[in-house]
């Protein structure tokens, strides 16, 4: 199969002197379009908050992504250069965003959130969830547009392998960024929002977030299949990635809550 080679795409475009980053445009649409859709699903029964909080909570999810994804970095993929580099910490316009990072400030986010405004911290984590592969389809995207995280390289039954513009090698590669597009994207949004429309599901607290969690350890771990593991890292005991070993508690731990929701008396 003839391969597809991919030209340079800039990383971003200006408006008059200011630089936009389509990196950081990823992270201001998904958080837009997701507190529009998080506001429509908490208003359905059982009301998990109001539209006002839902509005007040999006500095809180700002924060969560921004703190705990940077922190994630460096602390899961590069904890001696940036304890060596401190100053580097800050630079998150040089790259290195974590997700399992992301998701830990955002669930403290939510818990500290919830205390605070007497909320189910679950029922609201539940609307939240649905909502989250908008976030990640689009930062998949912008890792495609920046030329960064390729695939390993293509066999030879792959029908669209591509060679990007940065890599010297020039091998063929599986286009990694828009499969975990696809699968920590589009399909799993598409099972969140298909199993938010029960009632039964959403009365049962706890379970559309098992379901997210479970579900993006799932696709995570398959995605990394087809990615190149980062070069300073390389590939841990077993073949696996690091994205792979941070999935895998999130399988264990959406699975296990699931169950446990499922054995509760709905609410």
């Amino acid at each position: 199969m003839t391969p597809i080679i991919l030209p340079h795409f800039p990383r971003g475009f200006y408006i008059g002197p200011l630089f936009i980053h389509y990196y950081a445009l990823a992270y201001i649409v998904g958080l837009l379009l997701g507190w529009r859709l998080v506001r429509h699903m908490v208003a359905r029964e059982p009301k998990a908050a109001t539209g006002l909080q839902v509005d007040d909570f999006l500095t809180w999810a700002v924060l969560g992504v921004i703190l705990g994804g940077r922190i994630g970095y460096v602390l899961f993929y590069q904890p001696v250069f940036f304890f060596t580099h401190p100053w580097r910490i800050p630079t998150v316009w040089d790259g290195g965003m974590s997700f399992h990072g992301g998701f830990l400030g955002v669930t403290i986010a939510i818990a500290w959130f919830s205390l605070r405004n007497g909320i189910d911290m679950l029922r609201f984590g539940d609307r939240i969830a649905v909502a989250v592969p908008i976030g990640l389809f689009l930062g998949r995207i912008a890792n495609f547009i920046n030329d960064e995280l390729w695939g390993r390289p293509a066999a030879a039954w792959f029908p669209f392998p591509m060679v990007y513009p940065g890599d010297p090698l020039h091998l063929p590669r599986y286009p990694s960024e828009l499969i975990e597009a696809s699968l920590e994207g589009i399909v799993l949004f598409c099972v969140m929002i298909s199993f938010a429309q029960f009632p039964a599901i959403r009365r049962r607290t706890g379970l559309l977030t098992g379901i997210f969690i479970a579900g993006y350890g799932i696709a995570r771990i398959i995605g990394e299949c087809f990615r190149e593991p980062d070069w300073f890292l390389g590939f841990l005991p077993f073949g696996i990635t690091m994205g792979q070993l941070l999935s895998i508690p999130m399988v264990l731990i959406g699975s296990g809550l699931i169950i446990y929701t499922l054995r509760r008396r709905p609410a």
